[in-house]
């Protein structure tokens, strides 16, 4: 027998955080999280369900104050939708559905894993689709990788990549090259840049100092011609590497693929269990044969359209 209660204090929600959610991922950590709730200050409702010896399950929400609906904490929104992915909940059909109907106003609750309770049961929909690199799948050599693509794919691709990299050169973990990031990648998509938001940007600045304290910090920036081409960071956690956000000069077509493949072939040298490119089609990443990975919607928002109505721009960086 459970009990369902609805905790509101910060502080008591990290602390049943901490106890339930399993630290398997970088999205599983309160601290990655709490970048973006310090610049969002989302009002947190957890929804706990609780036995003699505490609490076993949480579903996670905060209120979006002007979509009128919670959301999977922190509640951070770029086009009125959340952006973390890999979101987790109760594994229990019977006290997930509790716990929602112990919910005090619409949910709308994106990206969750298929792997954290009755999905795509109890109404779950495909929310949007995640795109995985996985080293193992390849015997960690990516001339395995390469044998997916016809051969004429394969060699243009090889052809205009190894055109760039003769002009180019790479730097590693200069933390000053965030702010590189950020300017091509809103100079490419203006207001429609997650980054153009404040909260955003300083939210993604909390996260790279907190990824950087930890040692799990990645950028890499391409320079060719003596000016910045290409900028992601990402980080490595457990041997999972994600890539979180990016931007490319227009100026370089294909550089794109170059960034990419220097990641893939970093996870093969390296032997990363996965590269999380995140979700977000924007064509190359199919083009490169990636490993699609759904990820989930659960809302009771009647007239909301379940399926994502637009494409996102994580990832869009990569566009050229």
């Amino acid at each position: 027998m459970y009990d369902i209660r609805i905790i509101n204090d910060l502080e008591q929600c990290r602390d049943i955080w901490d106890r339930t959610i399993p630290q398997e991922t970088v999205w599983d950590i309160w601290e990655f999280r709490a970048c973006f709730q310090k610049h969002f200050q989302r009002p947190a409702c957890f929804i706990t369900a609780e036995n003699s010896g505490g609490p076993v399950e949480i579903l996670p929400l905060s209120w979006i104050e002007e979509s009128q609906r919670y959301g999977y904490f922190p509640g951070e929104t770029w086009q009125d939708k959340t952006w973390l992915e890999q979101n987790r909940i109760p594994s229990d059909n019977a006290i997930l559905c509790n716990m929602l109907d112990s919910c005090p106003g619409p949910y709308y609750l994106r990206y969750l894993l298929p792997s954290s309770g009755p999905v795509p049961q109890n109404n779950c929909v495909v929310d949007e689709i995640g795109y995985l690199f996985r080293p193992a799948d390849y015997d960690y050599d990516i001339e395995n990788y390469f044998q997916q693509f016809s051969k004429k794919s394969a060699k243009n691709i090889k052809r205009e990549i190894a055109s760039l990299q003769a002009r180019a050169c790479f730097r590693y973990d200069d933390i000053s090259d965030f702010e590189h990031l950020i300017q091509l990648n809103v100079n490419n998509f203006g207001d429609s840049s997650y980054f153009y938001d404040r909260r955003f940007r300083e939210s993604f600045r909390e996260i790279m100092h907190y990824l950087n304290e930890k040692g799990w910090l990645n950028i890499i920036t391409v320079i060719i011609n003596s000016e910045i081409a290409a900028v992601d960071i990402g980080c490595v956690h457990q041997g999972d590497y994600t890539l979180l956000g990016g931007g490319t000069n227009r100026n370089y077509p294909g550089v794109a693929k170059l960034i990419n493949l220097h990641h893939m072939q970093r996870g093969c040298r390296e032997k990363f269990n996965l590269l999380d490119f995140l979700c977000g089609d924007f064509s190359w990443k199919q083009k490169f044969h990636l490993t699609a990975r759904p990820l989930y919607l659960l809302s009771n928002c009647s007239s909301e359209n379940h399926f994502s109505e637009n494409m996102e721009l994580r990832g869009a960086e990569y566009v050229e």
